[in-house]
């Protein structure tokens, strides 16, 4: 496969061939590493992997590897130690609408959420396999760079939901106010990390992300000893891979009555409802405006990094129009419940 590069396969930044300065030191602590790994996801390589994957547990469908960086170049982690990368291969899951394009997807996704949002992500890139194929590739923020583990929850964890005693879809379940008790429990600074939460919910129903479960969000301890909001992680368009409703959560952004009447009547939810969303978190006002504005603005820089993304034109035109349907949606008004 004749792998042709234009853009930094981490920034997405136009004129690269290669990983650009930026891309290197936010994902691989400045050290010059290769864009193209030195091996091949065939099945006689993934038959050495299979010892590898063991180590992570896989979510859903996508496999995950652990790698470190050796000698210039991604690796996978040998026996016995900490990788601080996980490579997101292809899934195998044939099911999957075009799946050859989920790492992809990830990448620009992500890149959205940090570049045009400032929403703090997980550091990330598209990597490549000796033959060409793409992968997603992301530093671990719960390992130090001596190999430490840092203090982390997923919010099922700490809700207390498991598939012992909630059932196989336990992370699926409830709504996403549920979750401010987990804030207002557990973090001290809990009205500044609770913000980022209700930016983030807002970023997952414009970019199509059904798939913002539970286990997709978590705490992280800082080395003050205080939780905070982790960086975000495994944001995808998952309307392009599968037939998906707009939240993850069963119940939605919240119970029933604080609906607008746009969404009892057309079953999605509008600015409006999100306005009730983020006084429900106790998201100071002015915050909301400024969060909501931010998204009504549309800016420019999605589009470019659509168009510098490792999707293919067809899929390039499914993730604007799949943008620009959500957009339209948020942008309707409604009148609002009194609570």
């Amino acid at each position: 496969m004749t792998l042709n590069i234009s853009h930094c396969p981490g920034t997405l930044a136009a004129g690269y061939h290669t990983y650009s300065q930026t891309a290197l030191r936010r994902v691989f602590d400045n050290k010059k590493v290769n864009h193209l790994l030195n091996f091949s996801n065939d099945d006689k390589a993934r038959a050495e992997m299979v010892g590898n994957m063991a180590k992570i547990s896989i979510s859903g469908v996508q496999e995950k590897l652990t790698a470190v960086i050796r000698d210039g170049q991604i690796a996978l982690a040998p026996e016995g130690t900490q990788g601080r990368y996980i490579i997101k291969p292809i899934p195998d899951y044939k099911r999957i609408r075009y799946r050859h394009f989920m790492p992809a997807n990830e990448h620009l996704t992500m890149q959205i959420a940090r570049q045009v949002y400032r929403i703090h992500t997980a550091e990330n890139a598209m990597i490549f396999f000796q033959d060409g194929e793409p992968a997603y590739i992301t530093k671990r923020f719960d390992v130090e760079a001596n190999g430490s583990k840092i203090a982390q929850e997923n919010f099922a964890s700490l809700l207390g939901r498991s598939a012992k005693i909630n059932g196989d879809n336990f992370k699926y379940g409830g709504d996403y106010l549920d979750i401010k008790q987990l804030f207002t429990t557990y973090v001290a600074a809990w009205k500044v990390e609770i913000s980022k939460f209700f930016k983030l919910v807002l970023f997952n129903y414009i970019f199509a992300n059904g798939d913002a479960h539970l286990i997709n969000f978590s705490l992280q301890q800082t080395p003050n000893g205080d939780y905070i909001l982790s960086p975000a992680y495994d944001l995808v368009n998952s309307s392009l891979h599968m037939d998906d409703t707009d939240f993850a959560l069963e119940g939605g952004l919240f119970p029933a009555e604080y609906k607008s009447t746009l969404y009892k009547e057309k079953g999605h939810p509008c600015q409006e409802d999100f306005r009730t969303f983020g006084e429900l978190l106790e998201v100071p006002e002015r915050q909301i405006s400024h969060i909501i504005h931010e998204f009504l603005a549309k800016p420019s820089l999605v589009y470019t990094l659509i168009d510098h993304s490792f999707l293919d034109e067809r899929m390039k035109r499914m993730y604007k129009r799949s943008y620009e349907e959500r957009m339209e949606r948020f942008k309707r008004v409604a009148d609002r419940v009194h609570y």
